[in-house]
Parts: C-alpha cells; structure tokens; sequence
C-alpha cells in the first residue's frame, strides 16, 4: 500500500479538476467562436489555448508541490493560496475570452 493514498489520491483528483476546466473552457469557448458568422480575430483563440495551457502547467507544479508536503508528513501552513488565486483567475480570464468569442468583440 502506498503510504499516504487517501491524501495523494484526493491531491491527483484535483490536478485533474483542473485539468478538465481548462480542456472544457478552451473547447467551448473554441465551438462558440466558429459557430457565428463572423470569424473571431485568430489572437483570441491563441489567447485561450495560452490560458488553458498556463493552467495546466500552474495546476501540475501545484501537484507536484502537494505531493512533497504530503510525503513530508509535517504540519504545514497552507500558504499557496497565491497558486489557487492565479489558477482562479486564469480560468476567469478563459470565460472572459469565451464572452469575447460570443459577442464578437475581437
């Protein structure tokens, strides 16, 4: 058995929350671009895969950050609140995009 499962197994399942978030924003915001009749400007749709990506990227050093403390086994402060405050926002700024791509605006 893995020392530890329950909190590295809840620590992955979050990692792929994320991950999922950004696949399924990206996706739709993409699909409602292309579904108008005017042809979103090509900066907004790198704009969102850039966003999506940094996503990605900021959820797995967030992981890989959790799985250390876990291992440690030591009482922690959760100080990474600035990790969730980004990811927060950059999924914001994807719905911002997305509102972009509906209205045509870029």
């Amino acid at each position: 058995m893995i020392r530890n499962f329950r909190e590295h197994a809840a620590n992955e399942r979050t990692f792929l929350a994320w991950v999922r978030t950004a696949i399924a924003v990206v996706g739709f915001g993409v699909a409602i671009g292309r579904m108008g009749n005017h042809a979103p400007s090509p900066w907004t749709e790198v704009a969102l895969f850039v966003s999506g990506g940094l996503v990605v990227l900021l959820s797995y050093l967030r992981m890989r950050a959790k799985q250390r403390q876990i291992d440690r086994r030591t009482e922690y402060a959760d100080e990474e609140r600035s990790f969730d405050l980004l990811l927060l926002a950059l999924v914001c700024s994807m719905f911002v995009l997305m509102a972009f791509f509906t209205l045509h605006l870029v």
